[in-house]
C-alpha cells in the first residue's frame, strides 16, 4: 500500500490547498451529514477546489497491479462539476503543491464528472508518444455513469500488467477495457497500421451520389399521391391507468437555490428536472395519442 488517508484527522499540514486564483472554494474537515465519520468537505457551491497530497517518491506503475480508490459523497447533489482526482506526474524541480493548477502535468485522471449532457466516471491516461515525445490524453470510451443519489460511493480503478483496466463502483465492475484496443480509448494508444493517403486526390469524374433514381421505373397506375404513408390506428385503445394530466418530468423537490445565486447576474433560478415518479408505475403520462400504422390503402 503506497498511500491511504481516512481523513479522521485534520488535513492541515498533510494536504496542501492550491493558492491559484481559480480555486476559491474553502476546504473543511467535517462530518458527513447524518454520520460520525469525517472527511474533506467542499463547503461552497459553484466554486472550484484543488488540494494536493505530495508523496515522498514517485510511484512506478510498470510492474504488478495498481489500485486507485477513493470514496466520495455528493450529499448536496451534483448539477455541474467534477469530483475526480488527478494523479500527478513528477513535477519540475522547485514545483510546490500550492502552485497546482489545471496545467500541472498528470498521469491519470479518474472520478465523477457531470454537467448538462455529460455524466460519466472519467478515466483518462496521459501517455507519452514514444516517437513525437508529446503527451497525449487518452479517454476511456463509454465510461459508466455517475450514481444519481446523494449517498456515499467508492470508485475504484484497477490497472493490470496485462494492459487491462477495470472501473468499479461500490465493488461492482462497471467497465472493463484494454489499453491496447482502439475500441476502448480515444485516441487509441496503439496507432492504426494504415492512415489516409495525404497525397491522394479525388478523381475529376468522381460522382458523389451512391444511388440515383431508376430511369426505367414507372409509377404504378393505382398509385395514390394524396394518401399518407401512415394513418392512426383506430383500433388502438388508451391503456388503463394512463395519467393524462401528469408531465413526464417534474422539478426536483430536494433541489435548493444556491446561497450565492444572483438573479440579476445568473438569471432566474430554476430547479433541475427529474423523472416523474408517478410515471414509473403508470403505463404513461401526458396527452395520449393513437399510434400510427402503415396505410393499408
Amino acid at each position: 500500500q503506497v498511500f491511504y488517508d481516512s481523513f479522521e484527522e485534520s488535513f492541515d499540514g498533510r494536504w496542501i490547498v492550491s493558492d491559484k486564483d481559480d480555486y476559491k472554494g474553502v476546504w473543511k474537515h467535517s462530518k458527513s451529514e447524518g454520520h460520525d465519520d469525517y472527511g474533506l468537505l467542499v463547503s461552497e457551491m459553484a466554486k472550484k477546489y484543488a488540494i494536493v497530497k505530495e508523496l515522498d517518491e514517485a510511484v512506478n506503475l510498470k510492474d504488478g497491479t495498481t489500485v486507485l480508490q477513493f470514496e466520495t459523497r455528493l450529499q448536496g447533489g451534483l448539477e455541474c462539476g467534477g469530483a475526480y482526482l488527478k494523479y500527478l506526474s513528477p513535477q519540475d524541480a522547485g514545483w510546490k503543491p500550492k502552485e497546482f493548477d489545471n496545467e500541472s502535468p498528470y498521469s491519470i485522471m479518474f472520478g465523477p464528472d457531470k454537467c448538462g449532457a455529460t455524466n460519466k466516471v472519467h478515466f483518462i491516461l496521459k501517455h507519452k508518444n514514444p516517437k513525437s515525445g508529446e503527451y497525449i490524453e487518452h479517454h476511456l470510451k463509454y465510461p459508466p455513469s455517475v450514481p444519481s443519489d446523494k449517498l456515499t460511493h467508492v470508485y475504484t480503478a484497477i490497472l493490470k500488467p496485462d494492459n487491462e483496466v477495470s472501473i468499479l463502483i461500490d465493488g461492482d465492475e462497471k467497465k472493463k477495457a484494454s489499453f491496447l484496443s482502439a475500441e476502448d480509448f480515444e485516441p487509441p494508444l496503439i496507432p492504426s497500421k494504415t492512415i489516409p493517403d495525404p497525397d491522394d486526390k479525388k478523381p475529376e469524374d468522381w460522382d458523389e451520389r451512391a444511388k440515383i433514381p431508376d430511369p426505367d421505373a414507372v409509377k404504378p397506375e393505382n398509385w395514390d399521391e394524396d394518401a399518407p404513408m401512415e394513418i392512426e390506428d383506430e383500433e388502438a385503445v388508451k391503456p388503463e391507468g394512463w395519467l393524462d394530466d401528469e408531465p413526464d418530468e417534474i422539478d426536483d423537490p430536494e433541489a435548493t437555490k444556491p446561497e450565492d445565486w444572483d438573479d440579476e447576474e445568473d438569471g432566474e433560478w430554476e430547479a433541475p428536472k427529474i423523472e416523474n415518479p408517478k410515471c414509473e408505475i403508470a403505463p404513461g403520462c401526458g396527452e395520449w395519442k393513437r399510434p400510427m400504422k402503415r396505410n393499408p390503402a
